[in-house]
């Protein structure tokens, strides 16, 4: 007689795992269509994200955590609190490739006023 009780026991660590697993990753929320790039290089040191969807909305995060939604108008005050934290942080602004390059602009214009370092997503 075979007994089943090992093979359940298995299969439930193996599930066990791939949830966890598939937790650990933080991929983006977001759904951003980004632009094609040519050049492959990539930064680490990303600490403030903006992200801009095709209806124009934005987004920030900080580090790995949860994007939530802000108002173009606060973005400013937003990224300049974090930079008060952090002087050499980074920006990274993923935007969609079909919204008005004046979003992509106005991100650009804080970063510039600020003396902020920006880093533009693309697709590889």
């Amino acid at each position: 007689m075979f007994s089943m009780s090992s093979m359940t026991d298995l299969i439930f660590l193996l599930l066990l795992f791939f949830v966890m697993a598939s937790t650990m990753s933080s991929p983006n929320d977001i759904k951003i269509n980004l632009p094609q790039a040519r050049a492959k290089s990539t930064t680490k040191q990303v600490v403030a994200k903006v992200s801009i969807d095709n209806l124009g909305n934005y987004y920030v995060a900080i580090g790995r955590q949860q994007p939530m939604a802000i108002l173009p108008e606060d973005l400013e005050a937003y990224l300049c609190t974090i930079q008060q934290q952090d002087s050499a942080m980074y920006v990274a602004l993923h935007a969609d490739q079909d919204i008005p390059y004046r979003d992509i602009v106005h991100v650009l214009d804080i970063a510039n006023e600020h003396k902020m370092k920006i880093v533009l997503a693309t697709k590889k």
